[in-house]
């Protein structure tokens, strides 16, 4: 049985008040419903070295006030040991907390939704101190 599959691509521009994670469930979904995806594979992927991608709860804040209380501690900034301050004293540990975090996510999609648990939600984790604008490539592969 022949089942035809086509590729939808965009990229999403997410705007960083700095460091901290920033939900972007909803903008995801609305592009699923934007190209009427019913059934497929979500795939998400970060274009950036100083920031990245987790799946989490989104709907306590405080879970989302102690992952970034966590990360915070396991790679504390203005260590003595750091020696790549190009960009300022955020320039290791953005890469640092890049590297121990992902750049892509896959999701499925079922029934024009994404399969997320109950209090699962996808965030981009800034790891800058400073407001940027970060690209997420979205690629969709759908059974139509």
């Amino acid at each position: 049985m022949f089942i035809p599959m086509n590729w939808h691509k965009t990229s999403l521009e997410i705007s960083t008040r700095g460091k901290g994670l920033h939900d972007f469930t909803d903008s995801v979904q609305a592009q699923l419903k934007n190209w009427e995806v019913r059934e497929g594979m979500c795939f998400l992927f970060l274009q950036h070295t100083s920031a990245s991608l987790v799946m989490s709860e989104n709907w306590d804040p405080t879970a989302r006030a102690d992952m970034e209380i966590f990360m915070e501690r396991l790679v504390p900034e203005k260590d003595s040991w750091y020696t790549h301050e190009l960009e300022g004293p955020d320039d290791a540990t953005s890469h640092i907390r890049a590297m121990l975090t992902d750049t892509s996510l896959s999701i499925p999609v079922d029934e024009a939704k994404l399969s997320l648990g109950t209090w699962q939600g996808i965030y981009l984790f800034e790891h800058r101190a400073r407001p940027h604008q970060r690209k997420v490539l979205m690629r969709v592969l759908s059974m139509d």
